[in-house]
């Protein structure tokens, strides 16, 4: 369940009273995680996997109830909010008017002393904050434009221009600051509401960044760019079940062996921000761990790519021996090779089957539940699939029959049906999208890989989450003996 798929009255959800809900309503259907997807800064097609940061937090998920409950801002200054259509976020206008909000906040903020929590955060976490808030600071004094396009001496980092920056911006940085410092009160406010209620927040790290990103445009020697800054090679992948072309992601790929030399701090400083944000983490598109699929910058799309290795074993190593192994579950899923399932085992990290996925060929396929191991999450499907109900009208006549002939039903309920078979399944955890405990249709489906319109806009409608729903869930998960 998106956080930006929750019902408010301002287009788009966010960390405020409708997520503690939601936390409370799990609790009532004796749930014990909710995943969501990544949190950070979006850029093009409001994208959380192509975020403008690996560390800030989106500031459109800014709960502006909390804001006034908090006294930084008014009840008037909610009026006239944007609430858009109520099955479709408003990405655009409810982040505009939201940030005229948190301007509104700053001003008063800027009249009066700060709270000792957010000076200690802006100390805390200065080793990304400084680094985001310069970022986004020139990137919109310059029109929005890419880093890339940038004049030479704020693209390349000069010292003179950098230090005249700061100083002609720097109200504009603060702003950045409180920002998020909000985000992130708002989040561990979150995190302590559900784990009060038994419910754990399971949290998403895309593997990549953006090129248009601070971490990409601060620490150029990561990454895998020319002299110019431009990628020389991109992330992707090759022809599969998706796409008969693969995909071209676009991000730019890892210089390793910078990584490698500096101790993988950047990868470190990361993880260990995920794990005090969530009580698990997902590493999206784990397989680059163990190699990456490198496309030719100059190419279309995911063909003429090539396997390059990845050091997953070392990286993984020195995350562990900073915050020993903490909750990451792989996401495994795409052209998987024996290596990548070696490097997962020998870190003791839990792989994913897809339910939807398992009636395409024969009784050895992995997702079929008689073939899922303990050290897996179990999905109907995930963002990136059909609805399971959008998944069996669209459905081959075979898939479709050896489902019925696995579920034992008429097919009435599918979604219900994947549900169940998950539940029942040797997975020591099962996933369900909210759109499958409503029984959706593709009209709620969250994203279509390779394309980059429509999507991420799925919204839950506040009359939804009924007390029987709840109840109902709860009967399910007592009667597949995962209370």
């Amino acid at each position: 369940m998106a956080l930006t798929s929750l019902p408010t009255p301002y287009g788009i959800g966010d960390l405020g009273p409708a997520a503690r809900r939601f936390a409370d309503f799990l609790a009532r259907g004796q749930q014990r995680v909710w995943q969501l997807l990544p949190l950070g800064p979006v850029g093009y097609g409001f994208s959380p996997y192509a975020s403008l940061s690996a560390f800030a937090i989106e500031p459109a998920l800014i709960s502006l109830d909390d804001l006034v409950r908090d006294g930084w801002l008014e009840q008037a200054d909610l009026e006239g909010a944007p609430s858009g259509d109520p099955d479709r976020v408003d990405h655009a206008g409810a982040t505009a008017w939201k940030r005229e909000r948190l301007e509104r906040a700053f001003a008063r903020a800027s009249e009066r002393d700060l709270p000792g929590w957010m000076t200690a955060f802006f100390e805390q976490a200065a080793a990304w904050l400084e680094e985001w808030v310069l970022f986004i600071s020139i990137k919109e004094d310059l029109g929005d434009r890419p880093w890339i396009e940038w004049p030479e001496s704020f693209r390349d980092r000069h010292d003179h221009a950098l230090a005249h920056a700061r100083e002609t911006l720097a109200s504009r940085l603060q702003f950045h600051r409180f920002v998020q410092a909000l985000a992130f009160q708002q989040l561990t406010e979150l995190k302590q509401h559900a784990n009060a209620r038994g419910v754990a927040l399971f949290g998403d790290v895309p593997i990549y960044v953006a090129h248009d990103s601070a971490d990409t445009w601060g620490n150029r020697h990561l990454f895998w760019l020319d002299g110019r800054g431009y990628p020389v090679a991109v992330a992707g992948v090759p022809p599969d079940a998706f796409s008969t072309t693969g995909q071209r992601w676009g991000n730019p790929l890892y210089a390793w062996s910078e990584h490698h030399r500096t101790g993988f701090r950047w990868w470190v400083d990361r993880m260990a921000m995920a794990s005090t944000c969530f009580d698990l983490v997902r590493i999206d598109h784990f397989r680059g761990l163990a190699a990456c699929w490198a496309i030719p910058s100059h190419l279309p799309d995911g063909r003429g790519g090539s396997w390059i290795p990845s050091p997953g074993d070392a990286l993984l190593g020195a995350i562990e021996s900073r915050l020993g192994r903490f909750g990451l579950i792989a996401e495994d899923l795409g052209i998987i090779t024996p290596d990548v399932d070696a490097l997962r085992h020998r870190h003791g990290i839990p792989g994913m089957k897809v339910l939807q996925f398992a009636f395409g060929s024969d009784d050895r396929n992995p997702h079929l539940p008689a073939n899922v191991t303990v050290d897996t999450v179990m999905y109907t499907g995930t963002h990136d699939n059909d609805t399971s109900r959008g998944w069996y009208e669209a459905a081959p006549g075979l898939d479709r029959h050896r489902f019925l002939n696995l579920a034992g039903t008429d097919g009435s309920r599918p979604a219900l049906d994947l549900m169940r078979l998950s539940l029942e399944s040797r997975a020591w955890l099962a996933v369900t999208p909210l759109q499958d405990l409503l029984e959706l249709g593709n009209e709620a489906r969250m994203n279509l890989p390779g394309t980059t319109e429509g999507n991420w806009q799925w919204r839950l409608r506040p009359e939804a989450l009924t007390d029987g729903l709840a109840e109902g869930l709860a009967g399910f998960t007592r009667s597949t003996g995962r209370a």
